[in-house]
């Protein structure tokens, strides 16, 4: 897993062939009783166009300053800055706009033919969205979240991104820049959750069906790296540009080697 896809404006096109190969693979080991189906939560949200910005919640903060950065009534406006320019007239602020956004997240469910295409396990690669505490993609899959954890069906949790917060648990979470967190339907909420490392190949995890079937086995490694190498993702990467939580000791040294071959590829 390269970390860098989530800061190179590669993660949408990452998380849709993911989930792709997925279904793909998971069509092709559980039983004719089973079908593998992709869902699709959408939603309209304010959001803020700056990269820079992406960890914010996006939550509107507006008010109206005068030259003085000022509300109406004297209090100086939260966050307002205002220079004057030589001559005593007010200096130009650079500010963001809020804009409305689409968002589209893409989920896989496993459900049993008979009877009534049973829901038997949810399967969700998280999305930057649902890791910005406050927003409306957080809020919608926590509610969801909620629902499987209470024992609804098996759910399969997938987070291959560094940055974002965390849904919240019980448990503290493993100290690892990933995680895949699979939670049984009998056994919820007790969850079994692997760490993921970015230097080492993510772990194979279990995908639970209904009793009595035993579980199949994901290994996302391989679809990792078949998806890196079909899409070429090295042509849009810039290794040298800052990582956001910072590199460890380990994490720096595979940095080093991704440079290095990169100038090797030039």
């Amino acid at each position: 897993m390269d970390p860098y896809i989530e800061i190179s404006h590669l993660w949408e096109d990452f998380h849709a062939n993911l989930i792709g190969e997925i279904q793909r693979t998971l069509s092709d080991l559980v039983p004719d009783r089973y079908v593998v189906r992709a869902g699709e939560r959408s939603y309209v949200a304010l959001a803020c166009t700056d990269d820079e910005e992406e960890e914010r919640s996006f939550l509107p903060d507006v008010a109206v300053a005068s030259s003085r950065g000022t509300r109406k009534g004297g209090r100086k406006a939260k966050g307002t800055r205002v220079g004057l320019a030589v001559h005593g007239e007010p200096a130009p602020v650079t500010m963001q706009a809020l804009v409305k956004a689409e968002y589209r997240e893409t989920f896989l469910e496993i459900r049993q033919v008979d009877p009534n295409h049973k829901l038997i396990t949810g399967i969700e690669v998280l999305s930057p969205s649902n890791k910005r505490p406050s927003t409306k993609g957080w809020r919608l899959y926590y509610r969801k979240r909620l629902a499987y954890l209470s024992g609804y069906a098996n759910l399969v949790e997938i987070d291959l991104l560094r940055r974002g917060r965390r849904m919240p648990m019980a448990s503290p979470w493993p100290d690892s820049p990933y995680y895949l967190l699979v939670c049984r339907k009998k056994q919820a909420p007790r969850c079994a959750v692997w760490p993921g490392f970015f230097t080492e190949p993510l772990p194979r995890i279990p995908i639970p069906l209904a009793p009595p079937d035993s579980d199949v086995f994901l290994d996302l490694q391989p679809l990792a790296e078949v998806i890196y190498a079909r899409s070429r993702y090295e042509r849009d990467i810039d290794y040298r540009h800052a990582l956001n939580p910072p590199l460890n000791s380990t994490e720096q040294a595979w940095l080093e080697a991704q440079l290095r071959r990169q100038r090797a590829s030039r």
